[in-house]
């Protein structure tokens, strides 16, 4: 069975940087496109970035130059690194199997002063 578990989320004042991971078990991360996600209070869930299989990566113009999404084949891990966070960033992040319907449950992230 796959399972997706996020970590790293906290408040963070504007600015400021978080680490996301998203631990994944019952399939490989470097076999298969794996995308972040948010939804903030009273918005639609939406696409963050995503990496393919090959390693190409792909962001919203909202966070291009900002995050970062990385995997670790060994840890079987994918990350989100987000520098300069504002407070529009403020949402729970969500790590998908893409092509599925495998979701985490997702890691609160707070950005205010």
């Amino acid at each position: 069975q796959v399972q997706l578990v996020e970590s790293g989320g906290g408040l963070v004042q504007p600015g400021g940087s978080l680490r996301l991971s998203c631990v994944v078990s019952g399939t490989s991360v470097s076999i298969n496109p794996m995308g972040w996600y948010r939804q903030a209070p009273g918005k639609e869930r939406e696409a963050v970035a995503n990496i393919t299989s090959s390693g190409m990566t792909n962001y919203a113009d909202s966070v291009k130059g900002r995050f970062t999404v990385s995997r670790n084949n060994a840890k079987n891990t994918v990350y989100l690194q987000m520098n300069s966070l504002k407070p529009e960033d403020t949402a729970v992040y969500y790590c998908k199997l893409l092509y599925s319907s495998y979701w985490g449950e997702g890691t609160l992230v707070t950005v205010s002063s």
